[in-house]
């Protein structure tokens, strides 16, 4: 006994058996459910070791760097903007109240109450003075005045705090967690909503935005979309399967099948521990019509065989017999095309991609056992009940009817058929060399959400609420090192101070250069304290660590200042760099203020030492740990802070060639290196990473699905036959997706994945079928109307459902969700329409239909 002959007999001998257990797996499952964990950070589309995620990381450390919400405050209707009482003190209270909340870090927040105002002393020329900008709120409007004369003085916070047009004022909010940056923005609504109770005619408004908050919003309400849509499309493929059937008995197998697949596959991926991002929370989505086809198939056929008053177990072994073979394949390349995604090097799509394919082959194991046990334990009453649902009465209907037109119009006009999908195919793939490779976490919510509201508003009025980071880092050869070394060894005299010295190296060996020498300044300290014998010795190698120490300091020297403006000024003449601020920012700023405060002192100290002696003024203000965002305490690595108007990937790629282009005309100093940071980049590398890795899945799993069809027809005629829905669908919907400027986005990139599936699960079918009923009929006209009477009612009937079901995902208040609803329903149409339509036309173009269809040897002798 085979296995296909084995599993239905099991299925139909121990029905109670059967559903018990699926019962059993389904229960586990679910109890597994509630421990969700939700992610929706974009760094986890890289794995932890990836290059450019492990240097944003170590960035973030080196410069003590945070993810911030940045909340602005608006007013288009006082002539003064935010400089008016009312204002400022919304702005000062809503600061203070932001810096009490947990995971704020309260010592970096900047807003113009936790900021200095920079200038020189009265009367004592080359003396600076640090004083809070807006220690308390201004209660006139001269006050307020004075603090816009004071904000447009400091580049530093001209167009980062305050716009450039004086309409809006902004708090950063760095935070010790993205994943605390919803909750976070719930208290400070709460706060934003008090203060306009308060003072309801003030015109401010509030927005909130940034990446993190965006990010962890998005999660939010993608569980709850989550826990919507997937129900919502099953019930309403239910309601339209009863439309279609007008039988509960007939709908009721593919639904427990669907949400069988469902619940045990989300079960099994939650209790694995894994975190459900974007992706994986649209299994259900996906899945669902992937488990409710083959059910559908086997319910038709089996009320097309099965005679009222007989047991059902002999339509059953002939119905699962003749469709086991077609099914397993249209399952097994199902989840080839979705297993295909574990080949690309993004976590996440490799999660959802193995899990659907696990769904897809449970759906199918599910199929031939829970099907033929729900059937067999109908009572007779209702297997006639079955009967008078067959879709042999669907012949007369208007499906029926157009589906007979259609088929004599395939025939009649094959070639014109052929011809036109052959341009429609130029044109698509015309369509396919203009899609934009591009995605904005921000752009997952619709236009009308609060955040995109938030995002265009602030981005109208300050430089840009998106940032990225490039990281300038000086090198340091390792002749240096060896040339500190032997000077170091040259004034040894002793013995003794040689094998000290010795061991002093040997301690500090694995340490970057800078470190190695503040190290060594130490101990060689101490050794001069602790050893007066070898006193001269131990301070002739301190003065020349000091020394190296001293030149070390690479970012303090007019050639590293110096590139640095060059770049710096170079992108803020750029229309893609909204601003930047750097270390050469501050220098500047204080510098001019130690100078007289004249804006012709604007630049930069003349040496190393005088920069030096302008950052020692500047570790006197109130926020002296400041500096070390821009810069390393041993001055080895700077770090310039670019804010940028917009988050699209496309933005952030222009600024990245921009930079390119600087470099390739200015080349950077000898041993500096130049490396990118910051969320808005981390998007850019990780949609470069998805579209190279979904290229090759898509190409490997077309090819792996093509040699399953040859293996499953045991012909290359019928094999390429087979492909050509697939090849047909991927390019249409691909150019329509061109055509229409649609962003090629995670979504859109996986849907390709589901076109693989779909499209040889109805060509599959639709082929079997032709092949067995022509080898009956010997007839190529008798095989295309008895096709049109079954196979292809079955196709056109899956394919309604499906893209019918899922348009209440048109409905969801997020983007990718409508974008999953609309391509899935596009799939479904296109696929269905090129398999009942071209199919018929280019075999209908081949004359030499008996080699066709003609049956292998060892499948006569299966069949027989």
């Amino acid at each position: 006994m085979g296995f296909k002959a084995w599993i239905v007999a099991v299925s139909m001998e121990k029905p109670k058996q059967v559903f018990f257990t699926i019962l059993a797996m389904v229960i586990l499952a679910a109890i597994q459910i509630p421990s969700i964990k939700v992610d929706t950070d974009p760094e986890n589309m890289l794995p932890h070791d990836q290059a450019d995620r492990v240097f944003h990381d170590e960035m973030k450390q080196r410069f003590s760097l945070y993810d911030m919400i940045v909340v602005g405050v608006v007013n288009t209707e006082h002539q003064d903007g935010i400089y008016n009482p009312q204002t400022l003190s919304d702005l000062h209270k809503l600061s203070t109240a932001v810096q009490a909340m947990d995971g704020v870090i309260r010592q970096d927040l900047m807003a113009l109450n936790t900021v200095d105002n920079i200038s020189q002393m009265p009367d004592q020329p080359g003396t600076i003075r640090f004083e809070w900008m807006m220690k308390s709120a201004p209660t006139t409007s001269e006050q307020a005045l004075v603090i816009k004369q004071s904000v447009e003085r400091l580049p530093l916070l001209h167009n980062t705090l305050v716009s450039g047009d004086a309409k809006a004022a902004g708090i950063y909010i760095p935070i010790v967690s993205k994943s605390e940056s919803y909750r976070l923005s719930k208290e400070i609504q709460s706060k934003i909503d008090e203060l306009k109770s308060a003072s309801p005619q003030s015109g401010n408004q509030f927005y909130m935005a940034g990446l993190p908050v965006a990010e962890d919003t998005f999660g939010v309400e993608m569980f709850i979309q989550m826990a919507i849509s997937a129900p919502l499309a099953g019930l309403m493929i239910f309601v339209l399967m009863w439309v279609f059937f007008r039988s509960m008995l007939l709908i009721t197998a593919p639904m427990l099948v669907a949400m069988g697949a469902v619940i045990i596959t989300m079960g099994l991926l939650i209790g694995q521990g894994y975190t459900v991002h974007i992706m994986s929370s649209m299994i259900p989505i996906f899945l669902m019509p992937i488990a409710v086809v083959d059910s559908v198939h086997i319910l038709s056929e089996f009320a097309d065989r099965y005679k009222p008053g007989e047991k059902p177990h002999k339509a059953l072994r002939e119905v699962v017999g003749h469709l086991f073979t077609p099914m397993l394949y249209t399952s097994v390349t199902s989840a080839v095309g979705f297993a295909s995604l574990a080949f690309t090097p993004i976590p996440p799509v490799q999660i959802f991609g193995l899990h659907v394919a696990f769904g897809i082959l449970l759906a199918f194991l599910l199929t031939i056992t829970l099907v033929p046990a729900y059937i067999v334990s109908l009572s007779d009453q209702r297997l006639a009940a079955l009967k008078d649902h067959s879709i042999d009465e669907e012949s007369s209907g208007l499906l029926g009817k157009l589906l007979a037109v259609t088929g004599r119009f395939s025939i009649a006009k094959s070639k014109g058929l052929v011809v036109t999908f052959i341009a429609l195919v130029a044109v698509s793939i015309y369509g396919l060399t203009t899609i934009q490779i591009n995605d904005n976490p921000v752009r997952w919510f619709k236009e009308d959400h609060r955040l995109r509201i938030a995002d265009k508003v602030m981005n109208s009025h300050f430089s840009g609420t998106y940032d990225a980071f490039l990281v300038l880092e000086k090198a340091t050869p390792s002749s240096e090192r060896e040339a500190l070394i032997s000077s170091l060894k040259g004034e040894v005299k002793s013995s003794d101070v040689s094998a000290n010295l010795d061991l002093m190296l040997k301690e500090n060996q694995g340490l970057p250069f800078n470190s190695m020498l503040e190290k060594l300044s130490f101990a060689l300290d101490d050794a001069a304290y602790e050893d007066a014998d070898n006193e001269e010795q131990w301070l002739a190698m301190l003065d020349i660590v000091e020394s190296v120490q001293a030149e070390s300091k690479y970012f303090l020297t007019p050639e590293a200042l110096g590139y640095l403006e060059g770049l710096q000024n170079y992108l803020n003449s750029s229309e893609l760099v909204g601003k930047s601020n750097s270390l050469v920012t501050l220098l500047k700023t204080v510098y001019r203020e130690l100078q007289g405060g004249d804006d012709s002192q604007y630049q930069l100290p003349a040496n190393a030492t005088a920069a030096a002696q302008t950052i020692l003024s500047f570790q006197s203000s109130h926020r002296p740990d400041d500096l070390w965002h821009m810069v390393t305490t041993d001055y080895s690595s700077t770090a310039l802070w670019l804010q940028l108007k917009s988050g699209d990937n496309q933005d952030m790629s222009r600024v990245l060639d921009l930079v390119d282009q600087y470099v390739a005309e200015n080349p950077l100093p000898q041993n500096v290196e130049m490396n990118w940071a910051g969320l808005t980049y981390i998007n850019v590398v990780w949609q470069e990473q998805m579209v190279s890795g979904m290229l090759n899945s898509l190409i490997s799993a077309f090819f792996m699905v093509l040699l399953m069809m040859l293996l499953l027809f045991r012909s290359i005629k019928i094999g390429l036959l087979a492909m050509l829905p697939l090849s047909v669908t991927i390019l249409f919907i691909y150019g329509l997706i061109g055509f229409i400027g649609k962003d090629y986005d995670m979504p859109i990139a996986v849907l390709s994945a589901l076109t693989l599936g779909l499209s040889v699960d109805f060509a599959i079918h639709f082929l079997e079928r032709c092949r067995a009923i022509y080898r009956k009929t010997g007839n190529w006209p008798a095989t295309i109307d008895e096709v049109y009477k079954g196979p292809a009612r079955a196709i056109s009937r899956n394919a309604v459902v499906v893209a019918v079901g899922f348009t209440p995902l048109l409905f969801a208040p997020l983007v990718p969700y409508i974008t999953v609803g609309f391509f899935l329903a596009m799939i479904m149409a296109v696929s269905a329409v090129v398999t009942v339509i071209l199919l018929p036309a280019v075999i209908n173009g081949i004359k030499d239909k008996e080699s066709l269809f003609s049956v292998h040897a060892n499948e006569e002798k299966e069949n027989a």
